[in-house]
């Protein structure tokens, strides 16, 4: 079996693992990280969403946190605050940070990130293909209110720094129109048995990845059944601050609203099949109405047990979704 997944970080990187466990050595996996999270940081690129995934899966994650490395240091961090040095809010740990040193190097060299990720993946060893979006350089900016005046601020400050206290008012994904994929994403799109978005932030994990030139197509045109899982659980997001953003923005926060944004491939959207907690079994006819099956399962992934027990439904609504089709 052939598994493409379009993720986000910590959501999404949860539940690969939990995938992995249900699928074992018979199914090859594909993750599309989103990096419009990226930032320039004292010099070296931090691709955030793309290190929990690749620390998640290889195990070198902070199990508590749930990002960064595991037996982190923050001797760097430290000494950049003793100089004064900005910015002050994003703390790149010691272990961290050797991690984007090799990827500022190889950047510079010529190397693009696609080729980067994979040399970074060998030591990892994820049990996944993992790929960049693209290899353009794209970066999410929120619009914020401060003063009275409006500007943008780049989605890690408005996320890290704010905690998303403010409301947000647009968000703009810079260089998104001259994105191209990266290389291998439309064939692991087009060439998969299973598709799956699975619990990320809707506005700026998956969006940045749909609004990639040629994915949101390459979603509508595979044979691939797609199913999608449900960020949302009772009117909040399981974790982070997705809420928030979407409630700024004028969404609805709940499970329906979250597929109805992404839409049924069968009226011009990107799904098929639709995952909301049992919690949400009332929002079905909404899904239905959205032209989308719609299953209610567990969804907190509290543990490896709960996790791969979700992937395994979702699973088992896309062989459903592909027997009828």
């Amino acid at each position: 079996m052939r598994i493409t997944v379009l993720s986000g970080g910590i959501g999404g990187a949860t539940f690969v693992r939990g995938l992995l466990d249900e699928v074992g050595d018979d199914a090859d996996v594909t993750v599309v990280g989103n990096t419009a999270d990226d930032i320039w940081l004292f010099g070296l690129k931090v691709c955030p969403d793309l290190d929990t995934l690749m620390y998640t899966l290889g195990g070198g994650i902070d199990a508590e946190r749930r990002w960064g490395r595991a037996d982190e240091t923050w001797s760097v961090k430290e000494e950049l605050a003793a100089y004064g040095a900005q910015p002050t809010w994003f703390g790149l740990g010691d272990r961290d940070v050797a991690t984007h040193l090799v990827r500022t190097q190889m950047l510079q060299a010529g190397y693009s990130l696609t080729d980067v990720t994979r040399a970074l993946c060998v030591r990892w060893d994820p049990g996944v293909t993992l790929l960049p979006m693209t290899d353009h350089r794209v970066e999410t900016h929120v619009v914020v209110e401060d003063g009275g005046r409006r500007s943008a601020v780049h989605f890690q400050e408005y996320w890290v720094r704010m905690r998303a206290s403010v409301p947000a008012h647009d968000v703009v994904m810079i260089g998104i129109d001259d994105a191209e994929p990266a290389p291998g994403v439309l064939e692991a799109i087009a060439e998969a048995d299973v598709v799956v978005l699975p619990p990320s932030n809707p506005v700026v994990s998956i969006g940045p990845v749909l609004a990639v030139r040629g994915i949101a197509d390459a979603l509508r045109a595979t044979a691939a059944p797609v199913v999608g899982v449900s960020p949302i659980i009772g009117g909040g997001a399981v974790r982070g601050m997705a809420d928030q953003l979407l409630t700024g923005l004028g969404l609805e926060v709940s499970a329906s609203a979250v597929a109805t944004r992404y839409g049924a491939r069968a009226r011009g959207g990107v799904l098929d099949g639709w995952l909301v907690d049992t919690s949400d079994a009332s929002q079905l006819p909404v899904v239905a109405e959205a032209g989308l099956e719609g299953r209610a399962v567990p969804l907190y992934m509290s543990d490896p047990a709960t996790t791969r027990t979700l992937a395994a439904d979702t699973l088992a609504l896309a062989r459903e979704i592909g027997t009828r089709s």
